[in-house]
């Protein structure tokens, strides 16, 4: 058990940023999830098995301000005090960076001496800026629990051996350095065995609004990963980004994407705890690819019918991963209500712009087939990816109301730091947001990428008249009334009253 200072109230104190006013707007307020943070809660799993003290300050869920955050921090006394950016999804990394910087800026204007690390998929992405723009004391190059510890046991050294903490970038009197990778965790289920809800308010988190469509109780709820990374290579994608650099370490191919599974074993002990010790029924599998391997998900999906759970849980899944018919039916007798496709755009040529390798038909026939076994679908379209045009994004448009899905995600294009569209717009010269707020898809300045016969402007505009199209619809809120009852149509009614302020619309 490593020695603790008495000067320290704990050796490491995790810090969940947010503001979910700045990102949401007034969809913060009462529409949007409140997550638990789940790499925070795994970051402490880690930490925590190796003998070290560690408390969570979820100040998104609690609600506090950056001054308020960093008066809770000077009480806690923490030896290291890492700032977790994380979000929603990977892409919610980059937007809650205003959030993160603040929360430093306050920690360390209250308490200069204290260590300040920021950890996370933006931070990845992009280590020396972050480094140099944001009032942190040190940066990881990764995704961050090696470095965390590495970091703790140097510090409790008196800081002499940060050269030799892996994933680490540092100011060094007027230099920055970088030291080498850290490799990734490899054994999740030994290391980071489960997120550690005992150091979160778990009464706080509540579920998407759609989540719980025809039974509008979003408390309490949980997210949690079953598996981490994806094998796929969308192009405005960034799920990569905190992995890359481990990647290396343990010598993968550059072209080759890392895909890390908790056991069944281990995720049916993590739903032991969310249903027996904290009543959570409401859950979600944040995993980006959740439907991929089928033996994984059916012994998952076995484990929670054997033990008799009502749950209500969504994952994401692809069009061209849903091919078993007993597997779809096993996952809706565990309770998997809905599951998220990413459908993107109706055109092939658009998709395939962006390495989403399938057509149109076969969009169709993966919804009918998981709908037809009482699955919802959640549909994921983007607009503004560089091919598109006025008649392109129509068509995708229109596609979604011939789908007519019980929930529709509509984004714009992003080039997300740590995504290949994001290098690509370097390369080109595109216009890219002049705050980290400027990625989020609903804060005011949000800012899309241009497309090659559209403004960012236009695409936004698009966007925000789609989804007021959409949710308004006739044959939308008829189905819903079928499927979910009257009171649920008066929700998205009341939904769709919210207007976004939009300052480059």
């Amino acid at each position: 058990m490593p020695e603790r200072s008495s000067t320290y109230g704990v050796d490491l104190l995790l810090v969940n940023p947010g503001s979910r006013h700045q990102t949401y707007q007034a969809l913060g307020e009462s529409l949007a999830a409140i997550e638990p943070p789940v790499w925070a809660g795994l970051f402490a799993s880690f930490a925590r098995g190796r003998g070290h003290s560690v408390a969570i300050l979820d100040a998104n869920a609690e609600g506090l301000g950056p001054e308020q955050a960093a008066a809770r921090v000077a009480e806690m006394r923490p030896r290291l005090t890492a700032v977790v950016v994380y979000g929603h999804q990977p892409s919610a990394s980059t937007q809650n960076m205003p959030a993160a910087g603040a929360v430093c800026a306050a920690i360390k204007q209250r308490s200069p001496e204290g260590a300040v690390l920021l950890v996370g998929g933006h931070v990845a992405a992009l280590p020396e800026r972050t480094l140099e723009e944001e009032a942190a004391d040190y940066v990881c190059s990764g995704e961050g629990p090696l470095t965390i510890v590495a970091l703790l046991e140097a510090l409790a050294s008196g800081g002499a051996d940060l050269a030799r903490v892996p994933g680490l970038v540092y100011r060094d009197g007027g230099a920055v350095r970088s030291t080498p990778a850290a490799p990734l965790v490899q054994d999740v289920d030994r290391e980071m065995p489960a997120v550690t809800w005992d150091l979160l308010p778990m009464t706080r988190y509540r579920a998407h609004n759609w989540h719980c469509f025809g039974n509008l109780e979003r408390q309490p709820y949980a997210a949690m990963y079953t598996t981490l990374g994806c094998p796929y290579h969308c192009t405005f994608c960034c799920i990569q980004a905190p992995f890359k650099s481990g990647e290396q370490a343990l010598g993968l191919k550059a072209g080759v994407n890392s895909y890390r599974f908790w056991s069944p074993a281990r995720v049916i002990e993590t739903l032991d705890t969310l249903v027996t010790r904290y009543g959570v029924r409401n859950v979600k599998f944040a995993d980006e690819m959740f439907v991929l391997n089928a033996k994984h998900v059916t012994a998952i999906a076995d484990a929670i019918i054997e033990r008799g759970y009502d749950l209500n849980i969504w994952a994401y899944a692809r069009v061209d991963t849903v091919r078993s018919d007993a597997m779809i039916e096993k996952m809706c007798r565990a309770g998997f209500t809905w599951l998220a496709f990413g459908i993107e755009a109706a055109s092939e040529h658009v998709r395939d712009g962006v390495d989403k390798g399938f057509g149109q038909d076969d969009i169709f026939r993966a919804l009918e087939r998981v709908r037809g076994m009482g699955i919802n679908v959640g549909a994921n379209y983007i607009f503004g990816l560089p091919d598109d045009d006025h008649a392109s994004m129509e068509a995708t448009l229109a596609l979604a109301r011939e789908l007519n899905t019980e929930w529709a995600n509509f984004y714009c294009t992003m080039a997300y730091p740590g995504s290949p569209l994001y290098l690509q717009a370097q390369r080109e010269g595109w216009a890219l947001p002049g705050q980290w707020s400027g990625y989020s898809q609903h804060s005011v300045d949000s800012l899309p990428l241009p497309t090659k016969h559209l403004t960012a402007g236009e695409v936004l505009r698009f966007r925000d008249r789609a989804f007021q199209t959409y949710f308004t619809g006739d044959a939308y809120l008829a189905m819903i009334e079928r499927k979910f009852g009257i009171e649920t149509v008066r929700h998205v009614r009341e939904m769709a009253s919210h207007r976004l302020e939009r300052r480059n619309a």
